[in-house]
């Protein structure tokens, strides 16, 4: 009975962007779930506009799954969300089928998926956004198992969120900067693989 209570009051982001522009999806309420503000969802979204049309999108720790959605909102081909809480997970499910929104919700660890993409045959992404939970050292290690995986598509951009009083992620060698930039207590980064 405390789960059901835990997430009855559900609080609700706006997707600011493409067809579903202005519809609200709820968020299961969840310690540590933080989502990628408005503001910094826009500025984003800019700087994708050239790229997200028909691509092929992995959100790794999707948590309210707002970039995801905002993804296939503005024209992705498609988009694998990732989310490691089963509550979560379900919530992610709901507002896909509310929203008819086609996404693909898997309840999975992203480090474990990042280990394991072995077994996905030829899936792979243009982009993919990795933003963990700032108090962990999530980010370092997704960087560097998603280098080492087969998920990246030939000039794959991989933007990446981190609070602005921790260090900033050291990126793969390979990995060239494309954008950056700081916004009240956040930072955040897109990189793009260098073809071989």
């Amino acid at each position: 009975m405390a789960k059901k209570k835990k997430y009855s009051n559900l609080s609700s982001l706006r997707i600011i962007g493409g067809t579903h522009r202005g519809r609200k999806i709820l968020v299961a309420e969840e310690p540590g779930l933080r989502p990628t503000g408005e503001r910094m969802r826009e500025t984003l979204f800019n700087w994708l506009a050239p790229y997200i049309e028909g691509a092929s999108v992995l959100d790794a720790f999707a948590g309210t799954g707002i970039l995801g959605f905002e993804s296939i909102s503005r024209g992705a081909k498609n988009a694998l969300l990732l989310e490691s809480s089963s509550a979560v997970a379900r919530q992610l499910n709901q507002t896909s089928e509310s929203l008819g929104l086609q996404a693909d919700i898997r309840q999975q660890n992203a480090l474990e998926f990042f280990r394991s993409d072995a077994d996905l045959g030829s899936h792979k992404f243009d982009v993919i956004f990795l933003d963990p939970p700032f108090d962990t050292s999530l980010l370092q290690q997704s960087m560097s198992l998603l280098d080492q995986s087969h998920l990246l598509k030939p000039n794959a951009l991989i933007y990446l969120e981190w609070a602005k009083s921790q260090p900033q992620p050291v990126p793969p060698q390979n990995w060239a900067g494309f954008k950056e930039k700081s916004m009240g207590d956040v930072s955040c980064a897109i990189y793009q693989l260098r073809l071989a």
